[in-house]
């Protein structure tokens, strides 16, 4: 893979590991970032900034040449807030995307998508030929399923080669968003467990998700597949949130919750906080009983099999590199 790799979300998570990956293997990358944002981990040799914003600007004309690879990493994510906010980056935004890719002599289009298009309820072993719901409880997840369905459309009517990874939750150094709040919670001791946290949870290291995704571009017969993503083993919530509190010094969650009590609770609290226009959540929401009550555990036999994809780090590897990556760079903590 010499020709140039283009990059949505360069500056983000996963797609800032991505580029990193990317310049070890001396693959040269287009990354698309936003005006103002900030850029200067992306100052590498054969890395090319591409200013634009899938939210509101359509992708620079000249953005896709000499590139034979594209990985869409760009995403709005949460689990709060107007649908149509989280549609105009996800659909919209990879609608022009897609359009920008029409005819162009693209070997590979790798979609970032979730875990979380599939239905709200436990999962035993899920895999790829599971029907995903129409409607769901959140923009988020809602608006997943429907790039997933445009994605596809423009696969069939475009002939784009197009492969989708649904990773689970993804977890790693340079979280800048969710393991920050979730360390926050425990150390308040605003964290929970449903159901005594024993179900799993669908954990997936970016050092993991990164391979994945070299594989996706490589494979030859993973064009127009859909692939699920994780770790590959199981770990329960109990067993995530006390191996952060474990790692940082702070005390382990000790209260647990029924999970039909719990659901009411997430079902008052979103009304009254929809009634009176919060623009943060409410402590406890549908959305976040996925991830804190229901059983996450989907089957990766299909990435095993088609792709070769060998999970290289185990929970407790990637953890540990994610506590030292966060103690590094907050000294005061344990």
């Amino acid at each position: 893979m010499t020709h140039a790799m283009f990059i949505t979300g360069a500056t983000g998570f996963v797609g800032s590991h991505l580029v990193d990956a990317c310049v070890q293997r001396e693959i040269p990358v287009k990354a698309l970032v936003r005006a103002g944002s900030k850029t200067e981990s992306l100052q590498q040799p054969g890395v090319t900034l591409v200013t634009g914003d899938l939210g509101s600007d359509p992708i620079p004309a000249d953005a896709l040449d000499g590139v034979k690879m594209v990985v869409h990493c760009a995403a709005k994510v949460g689990d709060w807030g107007p649908v149509e906010d989280y549609r105009q980056v996800n659909v919209e935004g990879l609608r022009k995307l897609l359009d920008a890719c029409i005819g162009k002599p693209l070997d590979r289009i790798v979609i970032l998508s979730s875990l979380g298009v599939y239905a709200a309820g436990d999962h035993y072993g899920t895999d790829e030929t599971t029907p995903l719901p129409d409607s769901h409880m959140d923009g988020y997840t809602q608006t997943k399923v429907e790039a997933e369905k445009l994605a596809q459309q423009y696969r069939v009517t475009h002939g784009l080669p197009i492969v989708i990874l649904r990773p689970g939750f993804i977890y790693g150094p340079r979280d800048r968003t969710v393991f920050p709040t979730l360390i926050d919670k425990l150390n308040r001791g605003q964290v929970m467990y449903i159901a005594g946290g024993r179900r799993a949870l669908n954990t997936t290291y970016v050092g993991n998700l990164i391979p994945a995704i070299f594989l996706a571009l490589e494979q030859p017969h993973a064009v127009g597949e859909i692939y699920n993503i994780t770790d590959g083993e199981f770990v329960s919530k109990r067993q995530f949130f006390e191996t952060i509190a474990d790692g940082l010094g702070l005390k382990r969650p000790k209260i647990s919750v029924p999970m039909f009590l719990a659901k009411r609770a997430a079902r008052f609290l979103e009304r009254m906080a929809r009634r009176r226009g919060w623009t943060s959540p409410p402590r406890v929401t549908q959305a976040r009983l996925k991830f804190l009550g229901y059983n996450l555990d989907f089957s990766i036999a299909k990435a095993r099999t088609q792709l070769g994809f060998v999970p290289a780090y185990s929970f407790a590897d990637g953890m540990r590199a994610t506590l030292d990556a966060y103690r590094a760079e907050h000294p005061s903590t344990k």
